[in-house]
Protein backbone atom coordinates (compact mmCIF):
# COMPACT_ATOMS: atom_id res chain seq x y z
CA UNK A 1 0.00 0.00 0.00
CA UNK A 2 0.96 3.49 -0.61
CA UNK A 3 0.43 6.50 1.98
CA UNK A 4 2.32 9.73 2.96
CA UNK A 5 1.95 9.19 6.31
CA UNK A 6 5.77 8.80 8.16
CA UNK A 7 6.93 6.25 9.58
CA UNK A 8 6.98 7.17 13.52
CA UNK A 9 3.95 9.06 13.43
CA UNK A 10 0.68 8.48 15.94
CA UNK A 11 -1.54 6.63 14.14
CA UNK A 12 -4.94 4.88 14.32
CA UNK A 13 -5.29 1.57 12.07
CA UNK A 14 -8.67 -0.21 11.12
CA UNK A 15 -8.27 -3.62 9.76
CA UNK A 16 -10.32 -6.90 8.79
CA UNK A 17 -10.21 -9.76 11.21
CA UNK A 18 -10.31 -13.29 9.53
CA UNK A 19 -13.53 -14.98 9.43
CA UNK A 20 -14.62 -16.28 12.49
CA UNK A 21 -14.07 -13.48 14.90
CA UNK A 22 -17.05 -11.95 16.70
CA UNK A 23 -16.10 -8.87 14.73
CA UNK A 24 -15.47 -8.14 11.20
CA UNK A 25 -12.96 -5.59 11.94
CA UNK A 26 -10.67 -3.68 14.99
CA UNK A 27 -8.91 -0.44 15.51
CA UNK A 28 -4.96 -0.38 17.37
CA UNK A 29 -3.97 3.29 18.30
CA UNK A 30 0.06 3.24 17.98
CA UNK A 31 3.04 4.19 16.24
CA UNK A 32 3.58 3.34 12.78
CA UNK A 33 6.76 1.55 12.66
CA UNK A 34 6.50 0.34 8.79
CA UNK A 35 4.30 0.14 5.93
CA UNK A 36 5.96 -2.84 4.13
CA UNK A 37 5.31 -5.61 3.60
CA UNK A 38 2.84 -5.35 6.50
CA UNK A 39 1.55 -2.55 8.11
CA UNK A 40 3.28 -2.44 11.20
CA UNK A 41 1.70 -0.51 14.66
CA UNK A 42 3.40 -0.25 17.82
CA UNK A 43 0.68 0.08 20.28
CA UNK A 44 1.16 1.71 23.90
CA UNK A 45 1.58 -1.36 25.78
CA UNK A 46 4.79 -2.25 23.71
CA UNK A 47 2.44 -4.85 21.41
CA UNK A 48 3.09 -4.90 17.75
CA UNK A 49 0.74 -5.53 15.31
CA UNK A 50 1.29 -6.55 11.65
CA UNK A 51 -1.74 -6.77 8.87
CA UNK A 52 -1.23 -8.02 5.23
CA UNK A 53 -2.10 -4.50 3.27
CA UNK A 54 -4.94 -5.94 1.99
CA UNK A 55 -6.37 -5.68 5.22
CA UNK A 56 -6.33 -2.22 6.07
CA UNK A 57 -9.15 -0.93 5.78
CA UNK A 58 -7.94 2.91 7.14
CA UNK A 59 -4.50 4.16 8.49
CA UNK A 60 -4.74 8.03 9.47
CA UNK A 61 -2.41 10.13 11.37
CA UNK A 62 -3.92 11.33 14.78
CA UNK A 63 -2.68 14.15 17.10
CA UNK A 64 -0.14 12.91 20.09
CA UNK A 65 -1.40 12.61 23.16
CA UNK A 66 -1.42 16.11 24.69
CA UNK A 67 1.81 16.65 26.62
CA UNK A 68 0.81 17.76 30.27
CA UNK A 69 2.87 20.77 32.26
CA UNK A 70 4.48 18.58 34.78
CA UNK A 71 5.93 16.41 31.76
CA UNK A 72 7.60 19.22 30.29
CA UNK A 73 8.84 20.60 33.62
CA UNK A 74 10.18 16.89 34.30
CA UNK A 75 11.88 16.46 30.93
CA UNK A 76 13.56 19.85 31.13
CA UNK A 77 14.30 18.72 35.05
CA UNK A 78 16.23 15.61 33.33
CA UNK A 79 17.74 17.77 30.39
CA UNK A 80 19.40 19.99 32.54
CA UNK A 81 21.29 17.47 34.97
CA UNK A 82 22.41 16.23 31.40
CA UNK A 83 23.79 19.56 30.22
CA UNK A 84 24.51 21.25 33.78
CA UNK A 85 27.32 23.66 33.00
CA UNK A 86 30.31 24.20 35.04
CA UNK A 87 28.17 26.04 37.65
CA UNK A 88 24.26 26.33 38.44
CA UNK A 89 22.52 27.79 41.94
CA UNK A 90 18.22 27.48 42.28
CA UNK A 91 17.32 31.67 42.30
CA UNK A 92 13.23 31.83 43.78
CA UNK A 93 12.69 29.07 41.56
CA UNK A 94 14.61 29.77 38.70
CA UNK A 95 17.32 27.38 37.64
CA UNK A 96 20.46 29.53 36.65
CA UNK A 97 23.16 27.81 34.67
CA UNK A 98 26.88 28.84 33.65
CA UNK A 99 29.27 26.89 31.21
CA UNK A 100 31.65 29.84 30.47
CA UNK A 101 29.40 31.18 27.75
CA UNK A 102 29.78 28.18 25.67
CA UNK A 103 25.79 27.03 24.07
CA UNK A 104 22.47 28.90 25.27
CA UNK A 105 21.49 26.10 27.46
CA UNK A 106 24.48 26.03 29.81
CA UNK A 107 24.18 29.65 29.81
CA UNK A 108 20.62 30.61 31.14
CA UNK A 109 18.15 30.42 33.49
CA UNK A 110 14.88 28.39 33.14
CA UNK A 111 11.78 28.94 35.55
CA UNK A 112 11.65 24.70 36.38
CA UNK A 113 10.79 25.30 39.76
CA UNK A 114 7.45 23.49 41.58
CA UNK A 115 4.35 25.49 40.68
CA UNK A 116 3.79 28.46 42.61
CA UNK A 117 7.61 28.55 43.51
CA UNK A 118 8.89 30.47 40.85
CA UNK A 119 9.64 34.12 41.17
CA UNK A 120 7.80 36.87 39.20
CA UNK A 121 10.04 38.41 36.67
CA UNK A 122 7.59 41.67 36.46
CA UNK A 123 9.32 42.82 39.14
CA UNK A 124 13.10 44.38 38.30
CA UNK A 125 13.18 46.47 41.92
CA UNK A 126 16.44 45.76 44.24
CA UNK A 127 16.18 42.13 45.84
CA UNK A 128 14.17 40.86 43.37
CA UNK A 129 13.92 37.96 41.54
CA UNK A 130 15.14 39.70 38.27
CA UNK A 131 17.98 41.80 40.21
CA UNK A 132 19.17 38.32 41.77
CA UNK A 133 19.22 36.70 38.28
CA UNK A 134 21.28 39.58 36.95
CA UNK A 135 23.53 39.79 39.82
CA UNK A 136 24.36 36.09 39.45
CA UNK A 137 25.04 36.31 36.01
CA UNK A 138 26.91 39.42 36.32
CA UNK A 139 29.45 37.43 38.42
CA UNK A 140 30.19 35.54 36.08
CA UNK A 141 30.47 38.05 33.35
CA UNK A 142 27.48 37.31 31.40
CA UNK A 143 24.39 38.65 30.69
CA UNK A 144 21.14 37.50 32.16
CA UNK A 145 19.18 34.97 29.25
CA UNK A 146 16.33 33.71 29.95
CA UNK A 147 15.11 29.82 29.06
CA UNK A 148 11.40 29.80 28.76
CA UNK A 149 9.54 26.10 28.10
CA UNK A 150 6.32 26.18 26.91
CA UNK A 151 3.74 26.86 29.73
CA UNK A 152 6.29 27.21 32.30
CA UNK A 153 7.27 31.03 31.86
CA UNK A 154 6.45 33.97 30.78
CA UNK A 155 8.17 36.76 28.72
CA UNK A 156 9.35 39.51 30.76
CA UNK A 157 7.21 42.81 29.36
CA UNK A 158 9.31 44.29 26.56
CA UNK A 159 12.30 41.47 26.01
CA UNK A 160 13.31 39.74 22.87
CA UNK A 161 11.90 36.65 22.18
CA UNK A 162 14.63 34.18 19.56
CA UNK A 163 15.96 30.81 18.57
CA UNK A 164 13.05 29.06 19.22
CA UNK A 165 14.01 25.30 19.93
CA UNK A 166 11.68 22.00 19.16
CA UNK A 167 12.04 19.05 22.17
CA UNK A 168 11.36 16.06 20.48
CA UNK A 169 10.79 13.01 22.98
CA UNK A 170 9.97 8.94 22.76
CA UNK A 171 9.22 6.18 24.76
CA UNK A 172 12.12 4.14 23.74
CA UNK A 173 9.97 1.43 23.68
CA UNK A 174 8.21 2.88 20.52
CA UNK A 175 11.64 3.43 18.80
CA UNK A 176 13.03 2.02 15.69
CA UNK A 177 16.49 1.28 17.05
CA UNK A 178 19.56 -0.43 14.82
CA UNK A 179 19.90 -4.30 15.08
CA UNK A 180 22.88 -6.50 15.09
CA UNK A 181 26.32 -5.57 16.41
CA UNK A 182 26.99 -2.35 17.34
CA UNK A 183 28.86 -0.36 15.30
CA UNK A 184 29.32 2.58 17.52
CA UNK A 185 31.96 2.47 19.92
CA UNK A 186 30.88 4.38 23.72
CA UNK A 187 33.53 6.17 26.04
CA UNK A 188 33.36 8.12 29.22
CA UNK A 189 34.68 10.63 28.19
CA UNK A 190 35.84 12.52 24.70
CA UNK A 191 39.24 12.78 23.26
CA UNK A 192 40.74 14.47 20.93
CA UNK A 193 39.57 13.43 17.75
CA UNK A 194 36.23 13.06 18.95
CA UNK A 195 36.23 17.15 20.03
CA UNK A 196 37.95 17.78 16.41
CA UNK A 197 34.73 16.22 14.82
CA UNK A 198 32.33 17.90 16.46
CA UNK A 199 31.24 21.34 15.33
CA UNK A 200 29.33 23.96 17.63
CA UNK A 201 27.06 26.08 14.90
CA UNK A 202 29.79 25.35 12.25
CA UNK A 203 33.05 25.93 14.41
CA UNK A 204 35.48 24.35 15.90
CA UNK A 205 35.39 23.92 20.00
CA UNK A 206 36.80 26.39 22.33
CA UNK A 207 38.91 24.71 24.99
CA UNK A 208 36.37 25.38 27.73
CA UNK A 209 33.91 23.31 26.01
CA UNK A 210 35.51 20.45 27.18
CA UNK A 211 34.43 21.27 30.63
CA UNK A 212 30.82 21.82 29.54
CA UNK A 213 30.61 18.77 27.84
CA UNK A 214 31.83 16.35 30.34
CA UNK A 215 29.41 17.78 33.01
CA UNK A 216 26.40 15.52 34.53
CA UNK A 217 25.05 15.88 37.14
CA UNK A 218 23.51 12.77 38.68
CA UNK A 219 23.89 10.63 35.81
CA UNK A 220 25.92 8.57 33.45
CA UNK A 221 27.70 10.27 30.32
CA UNK A 222 28.53 8.59 27.09
CA UNK A 223 30.67 9.67 24.15
CA UNK A 224 29.94 7.91 20.60
CA UNK A 225 31.64 7.82 17.63
CA UNK A 226 31.76 5.99 14.37
CA UNK A 227 34.72 5.00 12.95
CA UNK A 228 35.81 3.89 9.04
CA UNK A 229 38.62 1.46 8.67
CA UNK A 230 41.60 4.07 8.64
CA UNK A 231 40.15 5.34 11.96
CA UNK A 232 39.01 8.58 10.35
CA UNK A 233 35.79 9.25 12.89
CA UNK A 234 32.61 9.14 10.49
CA UNK A 235 30.05 10.43 13.24
CA UNK A 236 29.95 11.68 16.99
CA UNK A 237 27.74 12.16 19.52
CA UNK A 238 26.56 12.47 23.58
CA UNK A 239 24.42 10.74 25.58
CA UNK A 240 23.49 11.09 29.06
CA UNK A 241 21.43 9.45 31.23
CA UNK A 242 19.41 11.09 34.19
CA UNK A 243 16.22 10.82 35.79
CA UNK A 244 13.16 13.30 36.23
CA UNK A 245 11.06 13.86 38.88
CA UNK A 246 8.38 11.77 37.44
CA UNK A 247 10.60 9.08 37.67
CA UNK A 248 11.29 8.25 33.91
CA UNK A 249 15.08 7.78 33.22
CA UNK A 250 16.06 9.94 30.25
CA UNK A 251 18.77 9.41 27.72
CA UNK A 252 19.17 12.72 25.78
CA UNK A 253 21.05 13.12 22.72
CA UNK A 254 23.63 15.56 22.39
CA UNK A 255 26.22 17.20 20.25
CA UNK A 256 25.44 14.57 17.18
CA UNK A 257 27.93 15.41 14.35
CA UNK A 258 28.23 13.41 11.35
CA UNK A 259 31.38 14.55 8.59
CA UNK A 260 30.83 16.66 6.13
CA UNK A 261 31.78 13.83 3.26
CA UNK A 262 29.64 10.79 4.97
CA UNK A 263 25.87 13.26 5.37
CA UNK A 264 22.99 11.79 3.75
CA UNK A 265 24.17 8.05 4.17
CA UNK A 266 22.29 6.96 6.91
CA UNK A 267 25.03 7.39 9.57
CA UNK A 268 23.21 10.05 11.59
CA UNK A 269 20.57 7.72 12.47
CA UNK A 270 22.51 5.03 13.04
CA UNK A 271 24.80 6.72 16.19
CA UNK A 272 21.62 7.84 17.34
CA UNK A 273 19.98 4.96 17.36
CA UNK A 274 22.71 3.07 18.95
CA UNK A 275 23.02 5.55 21.69
CA UNK A 276 19.94 5.34 22.34
CA UNK A 277 20.57 1.79 22.76
CA UNK A 278 23.11 2.71 24.97
CA UNK A 279 21.28 4.62 26.99
CA UNK A 280 18.07 1.56 27.35
CA UNK A 281 21.38 -0.56 28.79
CA UNK A 282 21.80 1.88 31.40
CA UNK A 283 18.48 1.96 32.13
CA UNK A 284 16.61 4.97 30.27
CA UNK A 285 13.05 4.02 28.95
CA UNK A 286 12.96 7.37 27.31
CA UNK A 287 14.69 9.73 24.88
CA UNK A 288 14.88 12.90 24.02
CA UNK A 289 17.21 15.58 22.24
CA UNK A 290 16.95 19.63 21.25
CA UNK A 291 16.60 20.69 17.26
CA UNK A 292 16.67 24.05 16.33
CA UNK A 293 13.36 24.79 14.39
CA UNK A 294 14.55 25.91 11.43
CA UNK A 295 16.26 22.82 10.83
CA UNK A 296 13.50 20.58 9.10
CA UNK A 297 16.30 18.11 7.98
CA UNK A 298 17.27 16.89 11.18
CA UNK A 299 13.64 16.90 12.51
CA UNK A 300 12.48 14.55 9.53
CA UNK A 301 15.59 12.20 10.63
CA UNK A 302 14.84 11.69 14.24
CA UNK A 303 11.04 11.49 13.39
CA UNK A 304 12.51 8.80 10.78
CA UNK A 305 13.79 7.10 14.77
CA UNK A 306 10.12 7.35 16.34
CA UNK A 307 10.62 10.78 17.79
CA UNK A 308 7.58 12.89 17.91
CA UNK A 309 7.70 16.90 19.27
CA UNK A 310 6.91 16.89 22.97
CA UNK A 311 7.74 21.04 23.48
CA UNK A 312 9.52 23.67 22.26
CA UNK A 313 11.47 26.63 23.84
CA UNK A 314 12.43 30.17 23.04
CA UNK A 315 15.82 31.98 24.57
CA UNK A 316 15.05 36.11 26.01
CA UNK A 317 16.90 38.88 26.27
CA UNK A 318 16.64 42.18 27.96
CA UNK A 319 16.71 45.10 25.66
CA UNK A 320 19.83 47.00 25.29
CA UNK A 321 19.82 49.60 28.42
CA UNK A 322 16.92 47.10 30.32
CA UNK A 323 19.52 46.08 32.55
CA UNK A 324 21.42 47.99 35.75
Amino acid sequence: MTTDIPVGSRVVLRYALPPGHSHPMTDVVGILEGVAPFVTVRASDGSVVEVEPDRVIALKAVPARPVRTSEIRALELASADGWPGVEHAWIDGWLARYGHGFTGRANSAAPLGDPGTVGDLADSSPGSTLDRLRDWYAERDRPLRLLLPDRLGAVPPGWNLSDEVVVMAADIANLTLPRGPRTTTITDRPDSDWLALYRYRGSALPDFAVDVLDAVRGGTLGFGRIGAADSTLLAVARGSVTSAPDGRLWVGLTAVEVAQAHRRRGIGSLICGEMIAWGREQGATHACLQVAAENEGAQAMYRGLGFVAHHRYRYATEPVGGGH
